[in-house]
């Protein structure tokens, strides 16, 4: 490998071997360095020094000394010559002169300071994540297929289920229709949610080699990377809820009040955040794409069992109500319910039971109380806040390079 440098311009006590003149730096494979040191008017210094190691062949008049210089120091020229010319340089006095003017150099002068850097970066943390933003905006905008596949079935399920729950919300005569509506609700967390999980895991798996490398170049740290990933993503499932909740809040006939329409889409923007960044979670703390799909299966599977739906909380043995406070659907299934339907005087016709009062049948049977709803908004934004923490946390610590 041969490295010029540019000379030096500084003049030294007593070396000043190299000033104003053109330096090489020589090495042979492995490392090694075969020549460091001025190279001289038309390379004479050069040639003079491997001229002098005895049985290397004159350089010819008018041959370019790049190319001799390279031809005389092959491995099969030193196994000729019986010589090493790593252990030439080690021992002559160019060696020793480079060493001297690497301890004058090392000594600081007077009055001076190490060199040192306020931060490891060169930009400052917000440079940093609007830099990895604009990279991941542009990384997503080239990439059609995952987001234009991600609206696509949230049109059809939006479509769907609207046609399949027709006007639900407003015929809620009998016990069967609220829980054909809670239905609808829970469908929608579950299809769409898990759909963002398993579909951004393979994105995620190929930017975490993107990132072992940029990182180790120093071009940012990791959490202004984990800030740019979810911003983004949060930008797509702002636009995937509106497509959703534009689709199915007047088709499943919910109340057009900007209270609940809000609550509805904060809700449901939620969930797919937390969804997303759960998919994100999985694949930062597992080595492989494959094995993030079946923990994320697993850990779906019983989200789903301690929803709510599946088994209303009241019904859910007490020793094993701690998990329904631990699944994060449950708590989108409650806050939908109860922003929608928390506050209404309907009358329920309960089989077997004649009537009761939606809100009571809300609270006694199903465990949703209205004057909660509070609580479920924060705690959507912890669940979210903690898949974030355990994202970037496990992607800073955690590395599966192979090589």
């Amino acid at each position: 490998m041969v490295l010029p440098f540019q000379p030096l311009s500084l003049a030294f006590n007593h070396v000043n071997y190299y000033v104003d003149m053109p330096a090489l730096l020589f090495l042979k494979r492995g490392g090694q360095i075969i020549y460091a040191g001025p190279l001289g008017h038309n390379s004479q210094k050069l040639i003079e020094y491997f001229e002098d190691v005895t049985g290397v062949p004159k350089i010819k008049d008018g041959y370019n000394p790049a190319t001799w210089m390279l031809e005389i120091t092959t491995p099969s020229i030193e196994a000729q010559l019986d010589v090493d010319f790593a252990e030439i340089y080690v021992n002559c006095a160019l060696y020793r002169r480079n060493q001297e003017l690497i301890k004058e150099l090392s000594i600081p002068a007077p009055g001076s300071s190490d060199l040192s850097f306020p931060t490891k970066y060169s930009q400052s943390f917000f440079v940093q994540c609007k830099a990895c933003f604009w990279k991941q905006y542009w990384s997503y905008w080239r990439n059609p297929p995952y987001n234009a596949v991600r609206f696509f079935f949230t049109v059809a399920i939006g479509l769907l289920f609207g046609l399949i729950f027709w006007n639900k919300a407003k015929n809620i005569g009998k016990q069967q229709d609220l829980f054909n509506l809670l239905g609808a609700m829970y469908s929608a967390v579950l299809f769409l949610g898990t759909m963002n999980a398993m579909g951004v895991q393979p994105i995620i798996n190929v930017e975490r080699t993107v990132l072992y490398r940029e990182r180790a170049a120093g071009m940012y740290s990791t959490l202004s990377y984990a800030v740019g990933q979810v911003l983004i993503e949060a930008i797509y499932n702002s636009i995937q809820t509106a497509i959703y909740t534009i689709i199915i809040y007047p088709m499943m006939g919910f109340e057009w009040k900007a209270g609940k329409f809000f609550l509805f889409y904060y809700f449901m923007l939620m969930c797919y955040i937390y969804y997303t960044l759960y998919g994100m979670m999985i694949i930062a703390l597992t080595p492989s794409y494959q094995i993030a799909s079946i923990c994320n299966s697993f850990f779906v599977s019983i989200w789903n069992v301690f929803s709510g739906f599946t088994i209303p909380r009241m019904e859910i043995p007490v020793w094993w109500r701690w998990y329904y406070w631990a699944t994060p659907n449950a708590w989108t299934v409650y806050g939908l319910v109860i922003s929608e339907l928390g506050d209404e005087g309907t009358q329920l016709e309960i089989p077997g039971a004649g009537n009761m009062g939606l809100k009571e049948f809300l609270k006694e049977r199903l465990g949703y109380e209205y004057s909660f709803l509070p609580v479920v908004a924060v705690v959507h934004v912890a669940w979210v806040l903690l898949f974030l923490f355990v994202f970037a946390y496990s992607i800073k610590f955690l590395n599966f390079q192979k090589r």
